[in-house]
């Protein structure tokens, strides 16, 4: 008791506006999320920070906060599919997400010119099972030196090594079909159109040492019928990867995720 009232009577005593404001109380684990956007008042953000943090201490509060007005710096990471990235490639053109794409990095030369239309600068990194840490390494000094905020995995077909996974831990994300474990392997829609599926799905999840394990943030589904071939079916689920992508990377740059354990809470 007395969190949400905390909150914003600080924010009131430092002539701050709430726009929105949200809270979950998670009863199975005890623990209360909540996410409150405002405009702000006299104090500066640092100010701002080290006012609240004697309120956190009261309540050992795991807080922060983040500037809307700051676009999320994003590495989007692609092998040869390439809708997904057409798909961010025109929200972001058109000013549909809080985000600026600061590198396309593939293990495949497919897109160098669709970067380079956008002036986005391409890394291209081959890997095999011999180049695979280094090529891990390159693109760490990648994501530092273009300050990299977010990762998005763009249909990106190549597994991540733990240790990798562990620094991006809650700023990588990843998208795949939701046929998974039952069609996994080589061929998923040409699996999932002999069994007759009637879904078919996509699922955006937080990228960790799991493989497609990690903490799920978006998934969608679409129908599917006899009529159609495999073709269809994969036509279909590239729809669907690209609209439940566009919204975990939507949400996560607004700020609007918190992650509780293996799952999310997320204010919409």
């Amino acid at each position: 008791m007395g969190i949400v009232a905390a909150v914003a009577n600080f924010l009131v005593q430092q002539q701050c506006n709430i726009v929105d404001s949200a809270q979950f109380g998670d009863q199975e684990n005890q623990r209360f999320f909540m996410r409150v956007c405002f405009e702000p008042g006299t104090l500066s953000r640092e100010d701002t920070q080290r006012a609240f943090d004697s309120i956190a201490k009261v309540f050992s509060m795991e807080w922060r906060i983040d500037d809307l007005s700051v676009k999320t710096r994003v590495c989007i990471m692609v092998s040869k599919f390439g809708h997904c990235l057409n798909d961010l490639l025109y929200r972001d053109g058109i000013g549909a997400l809080n985000i600026e794409i600061a590198a396309i990095v593939s293990n495949h030369r497919d897109f160098y010119q669709l970067a380079a239309s956008r002036n986005i600068p391409f890394h291209h990194l081959p890997v095999d099972a011999n180049s695979k840490l280094k090529q891990e390494s390159r693109l760490l000094e990648i994501l530092e030196t273009e300050r990299i905020d977010l990762v998005v995995l763009a249909r990106y077909m190549q597994v991540l090594s733990p240790q990798l996974c562990e620094r991006l831990a809650g700023r990588a994300i990843n998208i795949h079909h939701s046929f998974l474990p039952s069609f996994s392997g080589a061929n998923p829609y040409s699996q999932a159109h002999t069994r007759g599926v009637k879904l078919i799905g996509a699922t955006a999840h937080y990228v960790t040492a799991e493989l497609d394990e990690g903490p799920i943030i978006e998934q969608d589904v679409t129908r599917a019928s006899h009529a159609m071939s495999v073709e269809d079916c994969a036509s279909a689920g590239r729809e669907v990867e690209c609209s439940v992508l566009a919204r975990a990377v939507d949400w996560h740059t607004q700020h609007r995720i918190l992650l509780s354990g293996r799952r999310t809470v997320i204010f919409r």
